[in-house]
């Protein structure tokens, strides 16, 4: 079998360097391929991934700026691996747990994995108000959609590429968590979740994430689940 790594990117010439190492460090057994999308970056991210090339890492540009959902629909659709999984470029995420991941699928009993920060894994202490919202949009998510999830918005998100074929994608930014979620679970598939570490960064580090985003998503839950 073969796994892709998507990994969409936007400003992050601090981190995408010491990832794409970390990444290519670890040892799943499959055959592997890297995608990574940049989403128009202006740090200097597009400019070093350009000159920067691995037999196994393969680079995709934004010429304009659309958003994490965009970035991965595009990741997505040059996979070729039977099996893929999503990674985020700040380093809050570590890859040696891509072993853990991996293993309710090639085991034969999952279709979907979600890495969980709620299932006791190590992880920074940071917001508190972060983590209230994590949860509401969690639960919200899983009261349209009748799945128990602990963590719907995490990054760690690993499907069978013949799932992901099945979904038609529209979210351009951080509403692909709830859509995703909601179209597995329409779909019936067989989601599991394992814990990992998560390594959060504050604002002054290059977060990203904002209120905002919380509000968009769950406007995305109601459309995803009664209007799409």
């Amino acid at each position: 079998m073969k796994l892709s790594i998507v990994i969409p990117v936007y400003n992050e010439r601090r981190t995408i360097e010491e990832l794409l190492r970390r990444v290519l460090a670890v040892r799943t057994g499959l055959k592997r391929e890297v995608i990574v999308v940049d989403d128009c970056s202006r740090d200097g991210t597009r400019e070093w991934l350009k000159t920067h090339r691995h037999p196994q890492v393969k680079a995709f540009f934004h010429e304009v700026n659309r958003g994490k959902g965009a970035a991965l629909q595009t990741g997505f659709r040059k996979a070729t691996g039977d099996i893929v999984l999503v990674q985020d470029a700040d380093l809050e995420y570590d890859p040696r747990e891509y072993p853990l991941l991996l293993r309710p699928i090639l085991d034969g009993r999952a279709d979907v994995v979600y890495g969980s920060r709620f299932q006791g894994g190590t992880h920074r202490v940071l917001f508190f108000w972060h983590y209230v919202g994590n949860k509401m949009l969690t639960t919200f998510c899983n009261m349209m959609s009748n799945l128990n999830l602990t963590d719907m918005e995490t990054c760690y998100k690993v499907f069978r590429k013949s799932v992901l074929d099945q979904i038609r994608l529209k979210s351009q930014r951080f509403g692909f968590e709830p859509e995703v979620t909601i179209k597995l679970a329409r779909l019936r598939c067989r989601i599991y979740e394992v814990p990992v570490s998560y390594s959060g960064r504050d604002y002054s580090e290059g977060k990203k994430i904002g209120w905002k985003d919380g509000v968009a998503a769950f406007v995305h839950i109601l459309r995803y689940s009664l209007f799409d």
